[in-house]
Order: C-alpha cells, then sequence, then structure tokens
C-alpha cells in the first residue's frame, strides 16, 4: 500500500481499535494466477508480539481451497472514508481528495482443519458481535450445530506484516483540518461523520 509519511500510523495500539472497530474485511488470496477476494467479519487477536486475524467462510466458497500455508494472503480493513472539497482550504489553488483510513495485514494462512478449533473460533465471534446469541447457540442441539459448522472453514492468518495508512488532512494546516472535521461532523452519513470522530481522536484541528 503507498503510504506517504505524514499518513502512515506508526501507533500499534491505535491500529488494532480501528481494525477491531472495522471487523467487516476483505481477504484476498491468489486462485489461479488471479486474486480472489472475500468479504467477511473477522477477530484480531493480540498475542504479545504476534497479531493473529482468525475467521471462517463458506465450505462452498472455492476460496479457501487455494489458501496454502507457503503463500501470502492479504487482509485489507477499510473504515469510514469521505470526500473533501477544497472549499474547505485556506488557499484558493486547491483540488478535491478523499480522506480514509486502512489497514493491511500480510500473512500466511493457516486452515483449522479439526472441530474443536474451528469450534471455538465460532464461539469468539458469537462472544464478540453478539454475546446474548451464545445461549440460543447452545440450546440448538449438537447434531444441529455439527450440521451447521461442516458447512463452513475456519482459518487464521499470523501477521508477518502490518501497514497502516490514516490520510487525515495532516499535510493542511490546523485552521484547515478544523473546518473538514467541523463540516464532516455535520453529515448524517456515520461514513462521513466518522473520518470528523477520527480526525478528532488523532488530535487534528487544534
Amino acid at each position: 500500500m503507498y503510504i506517504p509519511e505524514f499518513n502512515r500510523q506508526e501507533d500499534r495500539a491505535a491500529t488494532l481499535a480501528f481494525m477491531r472497530t472495522n471487523p467487516f474485511a476483505i481477504l484476498v488470496s491468489t486462485v489461479d494466477g488471479i486474486p480472489f477476494a472475500t468479504h467477511l467479519p473477522l477477530l484480531i487477536d493480540d498475542a504479545g508480539d504476534q497479531i493473529v486475524v482468525q475467521g471462517h467462510m463458506a465450505r462452498a466458497n472455492p476460496h479457501w481451497k487455494s489458501m496454502k500455508e507457503s503463500e501470502e494472503s492479504l487482509v485489507i480493513f477499510h473504515g469510514p472514508h469521505a470526500y473533501i472539497s477544497p472549499t474547505l482550504y485556506e488557499i484558493r489553488e486547491s483540488v478535491p481528495t478523499w480522506n480514509y483510513a486502512a489497514g493491511h495485514v500480510y500473512g500466511e494462512p493457516r486452515l483449522l482443519s479439526d472441530a474443536e478449533g474451528l469450534r471455538a473460533t465460532l464461539h469468539r465471534m458469537i462472544n464478540t458481535f453478539e454475546s446474548s446469541y451464545m445461549a440460543q447457540w447452545s440450546e440448538l442441539g449438537e447434531e444441529y450445530q455439527n450440521r451447521m459448522m461442516k458447512h463452513i472453514v475456519g482459518f487464521e492468518i499470523k501477521a508477518k506484516r502490518l501497514e497502516s495508512k490514516f490520510k487525515l488532512s495532516q499535510n493542511r494546516t490546523k485552521g484547515e483540518q478544523a473546518q473538514v472535521i467541523q463540516s464532516l461532523k455535520r453529515s448524517k452519513d456515520s461514513a462521513i461523520s466518522g473520518v470528523a470522530e477520527l480526525m478528532r481522536q488523532e488530535g487534528l484541528g487544534h
């Protein structure tokens, strides 16, 4: 990913928080020499110095058959984004741009071949995204659970590289940043107002 130095997010904690706040990611691998992408929710585990991404996909999806431990996959986490009008800048000779944040995780995937590993991942996802559903899931019966689990394939990716880009008007003046924040936060579209909040969290505009 192309990252100008002033857009590079060096704060590991901020990157992990961003990924966890935006868990619906894009997994990209190579299938028969062609990039293949799957959109899916993922878990992010930070065990010491090792970041591990976990999830599952439909067994009917051919993507998992191409995921090899000897070949890197790419996971793209994407968050709020917004068009930035040049009218928000102090200098008339300005052009439009787009503010956004993204995180890339590169690593070799490992399929979860054992039922226990898959069940553990599934339970973590339930507890992360809707913990109240766990009671209902537990009451559905082992036969039904096993039948449902046969339709999915679990995987994990240990990060070899982590890239994080927060393009949030860092190259503009504090006054211009403040104008951008004020303009974006008025929007009813959370994808737009979310950029204003991210800029505020990064300490921009003041």
